[in-house]
């Protein structure tokens, strides 16, 4: 079981990543642990919020990419698809929330996995859709650092979950 020193950031970085449409299921996984024992539930101010600290992820993201005043419209569609997977994200999380302390059962917890991977998969569609025009219109040095940022080995995705 993590400690919250080790699970906020931790949890901060998947929100981070699910934000930009990668590592929805392990960002699932961090917030949902499976313990055999019920666990308490956290004061109201400690809740996963994806949507928390969006704007400085998206500022992170622009510097880090070094976007240009040329790039600056399709970045902002980026930025927007961030937003709005962030926004989803967090409803999914409010609902999870609210639906605890009801009995859950394998199917139950298979149809929320059901529900995540839809979801997942619609936000990287939605990211994909806003990022590969500005991929197009990067400079080498720039995909350079969108792959290590975005696809590199820092990212492990675990197909089939």
């Amino acid at each position: 079981m993590l400690t919250r020193k080790v699970a906020l950031p931790v949890l901060a970085l998947a929100a981070a990543l699910t934000a930009a449409g990668i590592g929805a299921p392990q960002a699932y996984a961090q917030a949902n642990p499976a313990a055999p024992q019920a666990q308490a539930k956290p004061p109201e101010h400690h809740h996963f919020d994806p949507t928390r600290h969006i704007e400085g992820r998206i500022a992170y993201l622009k510097a880090e990419l070094k976007i240009t005043p040329a790039q600056e419209r399709q970045f902002d569609r980026v930025a927007q698809a961030m937003r709005d997977n962030a926004k989803d994200m967090a409803k999914m999380f409010e609902q999870h929330r609210a639906d605890r302390g009801k009995p859950e059962n394998a199917v139950d917890r298979l149809e929320a996995r059901h529900r995540f991977a839809e979801m997942h998969a619609q936000h990287v569609e939605r990211f994909l859709a806003a990022f590969r025009p500005l991929y197009d219109s990067f400079s080498d040095q720039q995909k350079q650092a969108a792959d290590e940022l975005l696809g590199g080995h820092h990212h492990h995705f675990h197909h089939g979950h």
